[in-house]
């Protein structure tokens, strides 16, 4: 465990420190520099379509029915709240891979344990805003970050050069996705991982400062909220350490202690400066550096690569002492996402389309974030 024995060790936090991070996460650096577009992306629900890759197919018998549904303008909770309705199965016992956006056209499957529930009475979910679109069975229950990939289709309009003609825009994010195609992009946590103040309240969560007034301490938390906030926090130390590496532009270079990753597995090992072979395996998107998900434990990166994890993450150590009580333990996150299947087309002067495939737990918005700024309509 690393050496938090400080002041806010103890559970004290400065304004200084929460409002440092927050502005971080609100100006994280780009890899290619500066973006030099701008656009507006969700104008309507169809203009963000994701489709969940599961990676393997059901048995056809067990005691799991599984449905594959496409939601509209729904969360994730919804759906399996719906379930619940419809079939009268009890939440706890659904399940799913993973959190889909509601804002937007999202395909993602569903399990429910209840060997006795018929496949033709899911048919009752149906509605405008949601459709079923395949029911089978399976031995086992769907495990949350299971499925394998998500595939993308999103919608940009209103596109223009932030200086240059009205046209340059297609020329300007033709040469940045040409670049993403070829090297990925850092692998950030997107915005919707800090919503709804989910920083400020890990803060609040984890200050245990005598100071605190009873009135202004955090309500007790949900087991959902407290999941959130963990997240939160632990995602936004992720992305400190990334933003180091993408300032300095090293990200996707191997340095002295890095932890590498096997591209589209959850393998990590300790990579060997004497090993030949590794700047080959990088630049060919086989292996990626990985950064810290902050947890209890040691590091399991080495000399300057630690030096520089535990620089950024002591920055917050409010965040990093509550992660540890909080039972966490110190895992890896690979800092490349490689953008695979991307296809793009530009049309009616100002729009552009994208499809693109990401690895399951990685963020849309992270290419977004590299090739343009966007707002949300």
């Amino acid at each position: 465990m690393t050496d938090l024995h400080n002041e806010q060790a103890e559970g004290i936090v400065t304004e200084a420190e929460q409002a440092d991070l927050i502005e971080l996460m609100a100006r994280l650096p780009h890899a290619l520099g500066a973006t030099e577009v701008t656009g507006v992306f969700k104008k309507a629900a169809g203009d963000f379509v994701v489709d969940e890759v599961l990676g393997f197919n059901c048995t056809g018998q067990g005691e799991h029915v599984w449905v594959q549904v496409q939601k509209t303008m729904l969360t994730t909770l919804d759906v399996a709240r719906r379930i619940t309705e419809v079939t009268g199965v009890p939440l706890k016992r659904i399940s799913y891979s993973g959190l889909k956006d509601k804002q937007g056209v999202c395909s993602q499957w569903f399990s429910i344990h209840d060997k006795s529930l018929s496949e033709s009475s899911i048919q009752d979910l149906d509605s405008d805003n949601l459709k079923i679109l395949a029911v089978s069975r399976n031995s086992r229950k769907l495990r949350r970050g299971s499925h394998g990939a998500n595939h993308f289709r999103l919608r940009l309009t209103g596109l223009r050069s932030k200086c240059g003609t009205d046209s340059s825009h297609e020329l300007l994010l033709s040469s940045r996705l040409q670049s993403i195609a070829s090297r990925g992009v850092p692998n950030y946590f997107g915005e919707q991982r800090f919503g709804f103040d989910n920083i400020e309240n890990a803060f609040a969560y984890f200050d245990t400062s005598a100071e605190r007034s009873e009135q202004n301490r955090t309500p007790r938390a949900s087991r959902t909220q407290r999941s959130m906030w963990l997240s939160a926090a632990r995602s936004a130390l992720f992305n400190a350490v990334l933003a180091e590496r993408v300032q300095h532009g090293n990200w996707d270079s191997l340095l002295d202690g890095d932890v590498m990753n096997l591209d589209g597995t959850g393998s990590v090992f300790l990579a060997d400066s004497e090993d030949p072979a590794l700047p080959e395996r990088l630049s060919g998107m086989d292996i990626h550096p990985t950064g810290p998900l902050w947890g209890k434990g040691a590091l399991r990166s080495l000399g300057g690569t630690r030096a520089l994890e535990q620089a950024c993450c002591l920055r917050w150590p409010t965040l990093c002492r509550g992660l540890e009580r909080a039972g966490l333990e110190q895992q890896r996150r690979s800092l490349r996402l490689p953008v695979k299947r991307l296809h793009y087309r530009f049309f009616d002067g100002d729009q552009l389309e994208l499809s693109f495939e990401l690895p399951a737990g990685c963020f849309a918005t992270a290419v977004l974030h590299e090739l343009l700024d966007y707002s949300q309509a």
